[in-house]
């Protein structure tokens, strides 16, 4: 087969996807919107989130529009041809630059508004499928997360193949091999968009839910999502907009990068083929794409498969659809390598053909995606030991509850850290083993490797984002049943879905955090390419000595990148305390609000009297704007500012010491808080035993602990810990649209 026909496939299967999702959508729509009152709820639910989008995106947009100036006015006057790493230099980088980082940050708002309106459409339809049949319910709540999923996955693949194609990609030879270059922009708005909305997200939904939950649960006594709380629609509107749009906004910019580094690295394989003669050598910078594309149709089929028994664990009907997801990929993922990565007559080692080594490197992300889906379910599921030590840690109080989730959220660390170490050992190793090496010698199949296996684990992508947004769907089915006050099977089946959300929403973060070590390292290598890709024409040009080299190493024992690499470990811990700390303030201006409400406006707890949940919303919206910036200003300024002042080698120490720590951060937060969460709901579903064996059910003591630690973890799962997936590859996507700034 020739590899321009699967090349061709790459726009065909992303608009297969958007119309697939279109269908999906159709589908959920024609659904029952469920009673009257459900439907009254969905509506004012609709209308907090759509009022904060809009401002949060305005808000968004208006920085930009401004990031688009900056990044011109840069790149126009510092990207000279002494410095440039294409045969573009000046106003023409510059614009070309910037408007891939305008035409980024666009495409990245979308698929956040997309996220979001999709998910207020959907949470009513669950919560009547829950009246009448569990399964029903699932496929509902999946088929809404699905439009999400497919239509992030689709115009993010869309996205980078058009604007690669409107940089001359597409017309071969060096106009394809600049062409990565050319659209790292893309990437970079990608990121900075998706750092404000997850952080903006985050803070909204995290300080409606502890709000609401210390001044409902606790003080009041009263249950979860009821209508007496003048928190609990803030609460529901903050699902949409944190978990839905944030994630979609996370989950786009995340792809989008990491197709970007891939297919930079791409270029040095291109250059090798091209010297070695083998035939089609731009295959090497289009296979990222087109795995993307496989990826997608292997998602279109497994949603046929989720299907399942009524007295069946929904997580089991979940998880059949993500196994015929990865078992498709598997096999695209031979026919791709094997058509693409044509070697002519040369092999690997012992003799074996350089695609079976690239393979197997595929083979390793997927296996590591599969490894930390089940990683994080048993962290943070009911049915291990972790979520049921919290839960009886609760009996004691909420001190021994938040010591318990603490220390599982810092063992949670070990079997990260391993995983990503084997799938970077083993696909390094892997790919070292292809034969693949440039004119000097140097292996290049080994970094090449550790690409194919992030591309690999990306496949998956839309189906776990589907999962993910199945999380604040079912989340929000459960809010309208109860605070519509529906019939107890309805509700019975919506906390089922609810804590199986919980799994979902948390797996999907491990997800996104093991992907991002992968594609920290891969935007790592492609950053070091484009230095020196600058520093090889500086030495070409005689602008730079050839005694002066090119950066092979990162030495740590360089004051500089010491220094560069202590800025990131701090910047990681410094950025997640903003974020919580601006959860906890705008928190407590809500419960300041709720306990008011209690207080002053009579016959709330009789059901007389009506909560103004509509000032919640707005003091939530208005803190969540404010509290957003400074967090985001950090995680911009910071990188820059190392670059310039240190140099491009201090910034490459950044970016490891700043990924390492990122990473393991970022898994004790999201692993600590999911795990707190699923406490709290296994203490309410009558799970957790006295010594007498009578349940510590609702309103009990262990109950009011497990609310607690609940809160706490929170802005840990919610806000931190995603926007850490984010801020790690914000750095490198900043350091590559920056790096001619940074070599003086």
């Amino acid at each position: 087969m020739d590899p321009t026909i699967l090349q061709a496939f790459i726009p065909i299967a992303g608009l297969l996807a958007v119309g697939f999702a279109i269908f999906l959508a159709r589908d959920v729509l024609s659904r029952d919107t469920g009673t009257k009152e459900m439907m009254e709820v969905s509506a004012t639910i609709n209308e907090g989130a759509v009022a904060f989008i809009k401002r949060q995106y305005l808000t968004i947009g208006g920085l930009a529009l401004v990031g688009t100036v900056v990044i011109f006015g840069i790149i126009s006057l510092l990207e000279t041809a002494k410095v440039a790493d294409t045969s573009h230099v000046g106003m023409d980088i510059g614009i070309r630059t910037a408007g891939a980082f305008l035409i980024g940050a666009a495409c990245s708002m979308a698929c956040g508004i997309i996220g979001m309106l999709v998910s207020v459409k959907a949470n009513v339809r669950v919560a009547s499928a829950a009246r009448r049949s569990l399964v029903e319910a699932v496929q509902v709540a999946m088929r809404g997360g699905a439009v999400s999923g497919f239509l992030v996955v689709a115009l993010s693949l869309l996205g980078v193949w058009t604007i690669f194609a409107i940089n001359g990609g597409l017309s071969g030879g060096d106009s394809t091999k600049d062409a990565p270059f050319l659209i790292v922009g893309y990437g970079f708005g990608a990121s900075f968009v998706a750092l404000f909305a997850q952080l903006g997200g985050g803070i909204y939904t995290k300080a409606a839910d502890v709000g609401s939950d210390l001044v409902g649960k606790v003080e009041a006594g009263i249950p979860e999502d009821d209508p007496r709380n003048a928190g609990v629609i803030a609460d529901l509107v903050g699902d949409n907009v944190g978990d839905c749009a944030g994630r979609g906004a996370d989950l786009f910019e995340s792809t989008a990068a990491e197709n970007i580094g891939a297919m930079i690295l791409g270029v040095a394989v291109y250059t090798l083929a091209v010297n070695a003669h083998w035939a089609n050598p731009t295959a090497w910078i289009f296979f990222p794409l087109v795995i993307r594309a496989f990826g997608l149709v292997s998602t279109i089929v497994a949603m046929f498969f989720i299907r399942g028994k009524e007295d069946e664990n929904p997580m089991n009907i979940l998880n059949r659809g993500y196994w015929v997801t990865t078992i498709l990929s598997a096999a695209a993922l031979a026919l791709v390598t094997n058509v693409m990565m044509n070697t002519g007559t040369q092999t690997g080692s012992n003799g074996i053909a350089t695609w079976v080594y690239f393979f197997g490197c595929g083979i390793v992300g997927l296996a590591t995606s599969i490894a930390f889906v089940y990683i994080t379910q048993y962290y943070t599921a009911g049915s291990f030991r972790p979520v049921r030590e919290i839960a009886e840690a609760s009996k004691t109080g909420p001190g021994t509850n938040i010591i318990s989730g603490i220390a599982v959220g810092f063992e949670t660390t070990a079997v990260t850290a391993l995983t990503i170490g084997a799938a970077l050992l083993a696909s390094n190793w892997l790919g070292s083993q292809a034969g693949l090496h440039d004119a000097a010698g140097k292996d290049i199949g080994g970094i090449f490797g550790t690409a194919v296996a992030t591309m690999g684990m990306l496949m998956t992508t839309a189906y776990v984002l589907a999962m993910d947004t199945f999380g604040p769907i079912t989340d929000n089915a459960g809010g309208i049943a109860e605070f519509s006050r529906a019939e107890a099977g309805a509700r019975d089946i919506t906390d089922r879905l609810d804590a199986v959300g919980n799994t979902t929403k948390a797996l999907t973060k491990g997800y996104a955090i093991a992907s991002a070590s992968l594609a920290a390292f891969l935007l790592f290598s492609a950053y070091i390419d484009k230095v020196n890709l600058i520093l090889a024409r500086q030495i070409a040009d005689g602008t730079r000595t050839a005694a002066q080299g090119l950066m092979t190493s990162v030495n740590l024992a360089n004051v500089n990148v010491f220094v560069a690499a202590l800025i990131a470990a701090m910047l990681v811990y410094f950025f997640s305390s903003l974020a919580i700390r601006a959860v906890g303030t705008t928190a407590q201006a809500i419960i300041v609000e709720v306990r008011r409400q209690f207080r002053e406006i009579p016959g709330i707890m009789d059901y007389t009297g009506r909560p103004d949940y509509a000032r919640v919303v707005d003091i939530t919206t208005r803190a969540a704007l404010k509290e957003m910036m400074l967090p985001g200003i950090v995680a911009v300024a910071t990188p820059i500012a190392v670059g310039v002042l240190l140099g491009y080698e201090a910034v490459a120490g950044m970016l490891m010491v700043g990924t390492i720590a990122g990473v393991l951060l970022a898994t004790v937060l999201n692993n600590s808080g999911g795990a707190w969460d699923n406490a709290k709901k296994y203490v309410e579903s009558g799970h957790l035993l006295d010594e007498n064996g009578e349940v510590l059910g609702k309103k009990s003591f262990a109950h009011q602990a497990a609310v607690v630690g609940d809160t706490v973890g929170d802005p840990f799962k919610d806000t931190a810990g995603p926007s850490l997936h984010v801020l790690v590859k914000l750095l490198a996507t900043i350091t590559l649209v920056m790096a001619p700034l940074f070599i003086r």
